[in-house]
């Protein structure tokens, strides 16, 4: 008999952040206020890159101004949902609704690690090959590197909701979870999806390892490099990279542990959801531009010119 026959579930039900009604809405305040700093802050940086010349020609805002798109469809996969949800005494998310968050978070989450990998090359090419900077990363290369992020990082969402859509879902349907998380949503299947768990799993742990060790090989080869140059290369190299270093361990390290740990039933793996959804895209605009005098003298005459012409 064919497996999908068992699909009754049409919904699922969300357990959110915590039952209590009075930290319900304090999150609802806390959430809608840095949810709102999240769409303004990273869309600030995008119309940044776009009106200012000099920060739209070069590779390194350029693939700044896509991860801050990215950042904005991150953190409003399941933020906005989550956020209607605190005032909700039933937490609910249709079927569909609940493979899209799912589709949508590796979809978004895969193109991001590809991304930063991409602009950790770009740090090597500008440090350690400066005379071919502008060759290698010319503004045809930038283009096939974010559309490499976004190919990978759909063909690692389609392969993560192919195989979740298909399973029968024929009874318990309540995730304990304010988003449809892929560990939590494939253990809800009437059917022993062990090992299927640990495939699918695999492939998220493979892309975020994988990803994370090809941006510490970048950094590995800056420092090595710029030691052999000269003293006080080291410090100048980090004080250059600091800021993405930065964004990639506050994104790279809760992935990695969620993935490394998919089962485990530790109240952390929410703190650590929240965080890589919202408190990342939360701090990458205040990282790369409290720490760039490129970008707030660009953001300085984008302010100027938008008062002027009023």
């Amino acid at each position: 008999m064919d497996m999908q026959n068992y699909s009754v579930v049409s919904e699922f039900v969300l357990h959110g952040l915590c039952s209590s009604r009075y930290l319900q809405k304090f999150f609802f305040i806390l959430f809608s206020g840095m949810y709102t700093a999240i769409i303004l802050g990273n869309l600030l940086i995008v119309i940044t890159v776009i009106s200012a010349p000099n920060l739209q020609s070069s590779p390194m805002y350029f693939l700044l101004g896509n991860l801050s798109f990215l950042d904005m469809w991150l953190a409003s996969f399941a933020t906005p949902k989550m956020i209607r949800d605190f005032l909700s005494d039933k937490k609910i998310i249709s079927f569909g609704g609940c493979m899209f968050q799912i589709f949508l978070l590796h979809f978004t989450g895969g193109a991001e690690m590809v991304l930063l990998v991409s602009m950790a090359y770009d740090r090597y090419v500008a440090i350690c090959k400066p005379l071919h900077y502008m060759t290698m990363m010319s503004r045809q290369s930038c283009i096939k590197l974010v559309l490499i992020s976004w190919v990978i990082g759909f063909l690692h969402s389609i392969s993560q909701v192919a195989f979740t859509v298909n399973l029968p879902y024929c009874g318990p349907n309540e995730v304990d979870s304010f988003f449809c998380d892929l560990p939590l949503v494939i253990k809800l299947a009437c059917m022993d999806t062990y090992v299927l768990g640990i495939l699918m799993i695999s492939d998220s742990g493979l892309i975020s390892v994988s990803c994370f060790l090809l941006v510490m090989i970048s950094y590995t080869a800056i420092l090595l490099s710029v030691r052999q140059r000269a003293a006080g290369g080291v410090a100048k190299a980090l004080s250059t990279c600091s800021a993405h270093i930065m964004v990639v361990t506050l994104f790279f390290g809760p992935c990695i542990f969620i993935y490394l740990w998919p089962f485990s039933r530790f109240s952390v793996d929410k703190l650590l959801s929240v965080f890589y959804t919202i408190f990342t895209p939360l701090l990458n605009p205040l990282i790369y531009t409290l720490r760039n005098e490129e970008m707030k003298t660009a953001m300085k005459k984008l302010r100027n010119q938008v008062v002027t012409s009023h």
